[in-house]
């Protein structure tokens, strides 16, 4: 102690080191609460990416859904319609004469 004064000092003793106790635990708590604030952070992150991963998924199977809807809705009866009438014209015709007039011109 510094100076003699006419208290007890085991009373001056008992007053002050729970105020140096307190003063020297103050960085470890203060590393504690850092500590637990970026597990906290760290944990909110991965549970974000979870479920940006699980929303991506969704999205994934509405388009295969859509896009599997689309092929079953296509009007088959008019392809098939089209695609006769390309048969009964005179195009096949016309491809035949044209692959005959490239292979004759070698």
């Amino acid at each position: 102690m510094a100076e003699q004064t006419a208290v007890n000092t085991q009373i001056t003793d008992s007053v002050t080191q729970p105020a140096v106790q307190v003063l020297a635990s103050a960085p470890a708590m203060a590393l504690s609460h850092l500590y637990q604030a970026m597990a906290y952070s760290t944990g909110l992150s991965f549970q974000n990416a979870v479920t940006n991963q699980q929303r991506l998924n969704v999205i994934g199977q509405a388009a295969a859904v859509q896009g599997v809807s689309l092929l079953y809705t296509l009007d088959t009866a008019a392809d098939a319609v089209a695609t006769s009438k390309v048969g009964m014209s005179d195009l096949p015709t016309a491809l035949a004469s044209l692959g005959a007039a490239v292979k004759a011109s070698r």
